[in-house]
C-alpha cells in the first residue's frame, strides 16, 4: 500500500501547470466569436390587420375611401331606386291613390326616389335600413323618413321578436314602441339582409367584401408610396470603414437620413443624382416578382368587391372580364340578378307595412293593395319585354281583355 505522502509531487506538478496556463491566458487577447449574420436584425411578422366590421369603419374605409365600393353602392342604390313602384288593387293598376302620393313625396326634404336610394344605400353598407312612419292627427300616414342604421338598436321581447326600437343621437334617445295589434302599422319598418349568425340585424355586402377592400386600399397606398419615392425601387446605402468594418456614429446616421429624406424623396427630387462620400456606397434594388404583382392583386380585389355587390365588373371598367358577351348583356344581368330582387324585396316590405293604413283603398272600396316594381320602366329589360308582348299578342286563343290583364293593363 503506497504511503500517503507519495501523491504530493503529482499535486505540486498539477498546481504548477494550472498557474502557467493562467499566466498564458492573461497575456493572450480575448477571443470573440464572429458570425456572418451578426449585423442582421430579425424581423417578427404579425398577422394582417383587417378593418373592423362596424358600420362607421366600413363606411369610412369602404364607401368614403374606395372608389370601387363607392361606385358599386351608387350603381345598386340608384338603379333600384330608379325602378318606379306601381300600386295594384283587385288586380288593377291604380294611377291615383294616397299611398302613391305618400311614396312620391315622403317628406318635405326628399323625393320618393331619394328616399329609396337612401334605404338601398343603407342596406348595401350596413345590411339594415330603417324607415319611420309619421302620422297626422287623423291617424293617416303623413311622412316617411330614413333613419341612420348605426344609431338604431333593436330591443327584443320575451319571445325573441322585437318589441321596441331605440334611436340614439348623442346623449338623446327616442324609443319606438311596437303596437301589440298587428293590424296597426308599426312606427318603424326594419329592412335587413340575410345574416346566418344574427337574429335581429342583417349582413351587408360591404362586410362580406371588407378584406378585399383592405387589399385594394393597401395596394393603392403602396402605389402612392412608390410615386412619392420617385416611382423607383429603394436601395441600400452601404458603409465601408477600415478593412470593410465599422459603424456610423449616431450623428452621422442622423445626418445621412436627413439628407436622403430632404434631397432624394418626393416628386420634385425625381432623377436627382446622389453624391456619397466617406466610405458610403449605393446599391440599387430591383423589383421582385412579388412586387410586380401588386397591380394584379389590386385588380383581383376589385373583382371580389364587385362580386360581393352583384355588379358585373364590366360595368365598373375593370379589365380582363370575358363573362358577358357585350355591355348590353352585362346590364341585363345586373338588372335581373341584382336590381330586381332588391326592388321586389323593398316593394313587398312597404306593401305589408303601409297598406293596412289604407283599408278602403283610399276610394271607399275594399281593395287589396300591393306595391310592385314596374318592369316596363327598366331599359335593360326592354328586350325581354318586347319578346313577352310578342308572345302574348300572338296567342290567338286569348281575348283582348285577357291579353291586357296578362300585360298588367
Amino acid at each position: 500500500m503506497p504511503k500517503p505522502h507519495s501523491r504530493a509531487p503529482a499535486s505540486r506538478a498539477q498546481s504548477l501547470l494550472r498557474r502557467l496556463g493562467a499566466a498564458v491566458a492573461r497575456r493572450q487577447p480575448p477571443q470573440a466569436k464572429a458570425s456572418a449574420v451578426a449585423t442582421l436584425t430579425a424581423a417578427t411578422f404579425h398577422g394582417p390587420v383587417w378593418t373592423p366590421a362596424d358600420y362607421a369603419s366600413l363606411a369610412r374605409v369602404g364607401y368614403a375611401d374606395n372608389p370601387v365600393v363607392f361606385r358599386c353602392i351608387r350603381l345598386v342604390a340608384e338603379g333600384a331606386a330608379a325602378i318606379p313602384l306601381t300600386l295594384m288593387g283587385d288586380d288593377r293598376r291604380l294611377d291615383a291613390h294616397p299611398l302613391l302620393d305618400l311614396l312620391t313625396r315622403p317628406n318635405p326634404g326628399q323625393s320618393g326616389a331619394e328616399l329609396l336610394e337612401t334605404v338601398h344605400g343603407h342596406l348595401q353598407t350596413a345590411g339594415n335600413a330603417y324607415l319611420e312612419l309619421s302620422r297626422g292627427t287623423s291617424g293617416r300616414p303623413m311622412e316617411l323618413h330614413a333613419l341612420r342604421p348605426d344609431r338604431m338598436r333593436v330591443e327584443p321581447g320575451p319571445d325573441g321578436w322585437p318589441r321596441a326600437y331605440e334611436y340614439r343621437v348623442g346623449a338623446q334617445t327616442h324609443r319606438f314602441e311596437l303596437p301589440p295589434d298587428l293590424s296597426i302599422p308599426p312606427p318603424i319598418l326594419h329592412l335587413k339582409s340575410f345574416h346566418p349568425l344574427d337574429d335581429h340585424y342583417g349582413m351587408s355586402p360591404l362586410e362580406a367584401a371588407r378584406r378585399a377592400v383592405d387589399l385594394h386600399n393597401a395596394a393603392g397606398a403602396w402605389t402612392k408610396a412608390l410615386l412619392d419615392n420617385a416611382a423607383r425601387p429603394s436601395g441600400a446605402v452601404i458603409y465601408k470603414g477600415v478593412d470593410g468594418q465599422g459603424h456610423l456614429s449616431e450623428a452621422q446616421h442622423s445626418r445621412l437620413i436627413e439628407e436622403l429624406e430632404g434631397m432624394h424623396q418626393g416628386a420634385r427630387n425625381a432623377g436627382r443624382p446622389m453624391l456619397l462620400e466617406g466610405g458610403l456606397d449605393w446599391r440599387p434594388m430591383g423589383f421582385s416578382p412579388a412586387d410586380m404583382e401588386f397591380l394584379q392583386t389590386k385588380q383581383a380585389a376589385a373583382r371580389e368587391i364587385a362580386l360581393a355587390f352583384g355588379v358585373p365588373p364590366m360595368l365598373l371598367g375593370l379589365p380582363g372580364d370575358n363573362t358577358y358577351a357585350n355591355y348590353q348583356e352585362a346590364n341585363r344581368a345586373f338588372a335581373r340578378q341584382t336590381l330586381l330582387p332588391l326592388a321586389l324585396k323593398t316593394a313587398a316590405a312597404l306593401s305589408a307595412w303601409l297598406t293596412p293604413a289604407f283599408p278602403d283603398g283610399g276610394t271607399g272600396s275594399n281593395r287589396r293593395l300591393r306595391l310592385t316594381p314596374d318592369l316596363d320602366a327598366v331599359p335593360a329589360l326592354s328586350h325581354e319585354r318586347d319578346a313577352r308582348w310578342s308572345r302574348i299578342a300572338a296567342a290567338d286563343f286569348l281575348s283582348d281583355d285577357e291579353k291586357r290583364r296578362l300585360l298588367g293593363l
